[in-house]
């Protein structure tokens, strides 16, 4: 489904991202972890269109990311780390406005809409306008929106930011079953380990751009040597720095 083939992003002297090669298989939940400033974001942007890479090809469902941008980005679903909506409009209106960004009629729209808005707990809220709602509320109306025109491929960087406990454990069985029943194919990024290591089914970890490890939690944890411990412990093994001398 998703294929990424040496991809490198440079900023002038700075390389962002460097040879990164890494291919999802349909209907997989994969997770994408790494220190702050590491290369994920730059990365899922790549992926989503967003950004080009300096080298390398993004490939989804075959359709390469950068000569066909349109025809990829209506199979990819994208959810940033920080979603922006536009709160004037209710629930109904924003999935309305989205469908309407990916072709959908109303005919096809309106049913799928309040399927999703009902899925992810705010049915009752489909009136209101979205400027009050919660973060939480917020957070679950953008997974709704971005679900609506049946994605191949789901993209979403921090998606549990500002979910309560019984919001995190919806998204969750929410990307379970559309994994495992839709061939939905998941990649996120997280900084909650414990979310990682429950959801996903293979996992790589990016450091200082390059990837320094990829596999299953099994795999990772036998290949640092961290068997029956917390995935901390195999992130930390992957990203360890040097010890800097203090000045003296």
């Amino acid at each position: 489904m998703l294929h990424l083939d040496h991809v490198t992003k440079r900023y002038g002297a700075f390389t962002a991202v460097n040879d990164v090669t890494l291919h999802l298989p349909v209907g997989q939940i994969f997770g994408f972890l790494g220190p702050n400033g590491a290369g994920k974001t730059t990365t899922m942007k790549m992926i989503a269109g967003l950004i080009r890479p300096t080298e390398g090809h993004v490939r989804v469902d075959g359709i390469d990311v950068v000569r066909d941008p349109l025809a990829a980005k209506r199979c990819i679903g994208y959810v940033p780390d920080r979603p922006s909506l536009y709160e004037r409009l209710t629930p109904v209106e924003y999935c309305d406005f989205v469908a309407g960004l990916y072709g959908m009629t109303e005919a096809e729209a309106r049913p799928r809409s309040t399927e999703l808005l009902a899925l992810f707990g705010l049915g009752e809220h489909r009136s209101a306008l979205i400027e009050s709602f919660s973060h939480g509320m917020k957070q679950r109306l953008v997974m709704a929106s971005v679900l609506l025109h049946r994605p191949r491929l789901l993209v979403v960087d921090e998606p549990m930011v500002g979910l309560d406990p019984r919001g995190a454990r919806l998204l969750k069985d929410v990307l379970r079953r559309s994994a495992r029943e839709d061939g939905l194919t998941v990649m996120l990024s997280t900084h909650t380990l414990e979310v990682a290591d429950e959801l996903c089914d293979r996992m790589a970890v990016i450091h200082r751009g390059r990837l320094v490890g990829v596999g299953s939690p099994a795999e990772l944890r036998t290949a640092t040597g961290a068997e029956g411990q917390k995935l901390e412990e195999v992130f930390l093994a992957l990203t360890e720095e040097e010890a800097v001398a203090p000045p003296r």
